[in-house]
């Protein structure tokens, strides 16, 4: 496979990419006041200081593992330090995400490439040619994207030819990582650090996807390849590993349906599972479609997959509440009595 050649650069591209985006540290104020507020409001107030007040119900449950879900852009937006911040504090014990969320954004800034702040009002076409990639205020350098594309086919090169689940693939990120890595405390190093799995479902969506088609033209009789049913079953495992389960699902998706589905995989299996006792879901998705990025918690219910009692929609874009909910959790201090799950013990 040849790579492909982009456009001739403009003059410009330094001025747009001059702005780098700063992730939010939640260990740097204290926003239990403001959520404590917050719950004598209404609205999406309300639903937030609820939302806030089922999480911490989750860190303290001593039977609960927790798994976060990740869709959407906030990684790229702010949101990474806040991310990995949870699972350096022990208050997440399994992620799912879209390979967006763990590539191109958490692996892309651990090689030494940044996110950038720029405009929502900016001419396209303009950025194109000067092969600048937007998501909505937000820009990357192309050039840069193609070069993670470029070290995920590396890294594979590297790996004995055969099926990887996307946790085992990530989990061989976080070893590179662990020796090369430009940007410390990555979601994909953190969570290695903490024996936390990470399950990307639709993992060729992504920058790892590229990379691995590359890989594979490479090597076109013996490469590695993406074990996605094999995934499934870890996750269920995980599930049956845990009395009790919390949800706390940034956007929906792939990543809010497989976490989900776990509790019917589970019983087809024939084992005897509890459905996922709490759900917090941060969306701005719209329900009356039907869609919602996959369903309310309530509509979840009658699939058999969350319990009605402790769940929580907070319909409001991520970047702008989630900082809240997990500066209130991690202020409370409640996870320093957790006790570690170590999931990634299982596979190991």
């Amino acid at each position: 496979m040849t790579k492909k050649n982009g456009p001739n650069i403009g003059h410009n591209k330094k001025s747009y990419l001059n702005s780098p985006v700063e992730h939010i540290d939640i260990t740097s104020f204290d926003s239990r006041k403001i959520i404590e507020s917050m719950s004598k409001m209404s609205f999406t107030s309300r639903d937030t200081a609820r939302a806030s007040k089922i999480y911490n119900e989750m860190i303290e449950d001593k039977n609960c593992s927790i798994f976060l879900t990740l869709a959407g852009s906030t990684s790229a937006a702010g949101c990474m330090q806040l991310y990995s911040d949870l699972v350096k504090y022990n208050m997440v014990d399994a992620i799912v995400a879209t390979g967006a969320s763990i590539i191109d954004m958490d692996f892309f800034e651990a090689i030494g490439f940044k996110h950038y702040q720029g405009s929502q009002f900016q001419d396209d076409s303009e950025l194109r040619k000067n092969y600048i990639d937007r998501i909505y205020d937000t820009y990357i350098d192309e050039n840069e994207l193609q070069a993670c594309d470029k070290a995920i086919c590396d890294i594979a090169n590297t790996l004995q030819p055969k099926a990887y689940t996307s946790r085992e693939f990530i989990y061989e990120l976080g070893k590179f990582l662990k020796k090369h890595s430009k940007k410390k405390n990555s979601l994909i190093e953190t969570a290695f650090d903490n024996n936390v799995p990470i399950f990307c479902p639709a993992f060729t969506d992504s920058s790892a996807g590229f990379g691995l088609v590359m890989h594979q033209e490479q090597n076109p009789k013996k490469h590695i390849t993406i074990d996605s049913i094999r995934e499934f079953r870890e996750l269920t495992e995980i599930k049956l590993q845990s009395k009790q389960s919390g949800l706390l699902m940034v956007g929906g998706g792939v990543p809010k349906n497989f976490i989900q589905d776990t509790v019917v995989c589970a019983e087809l299996l024939g084992k005897k599972v509890d459905m996922h006792k709490y759900a917090i879901q941060i969306t701005v998705a719209d329900a009356r479609d039907g869609a919602c990025s996959s369903s309310t918690l309530k509509e979840a219910s009658s699939w058999g997959k969350v319990d009605v009692t402790k769940e929580q929609m907070v319909f409001a874009e991520a970047t702008s509440v989630l900082p809240l909910i997990a500066s209130d959790a991690y202020h409370r201090k409640n996870w320093q009595n957790r006790e570690k799950r170590n999931f990634q013990n299982l596979f190991t």
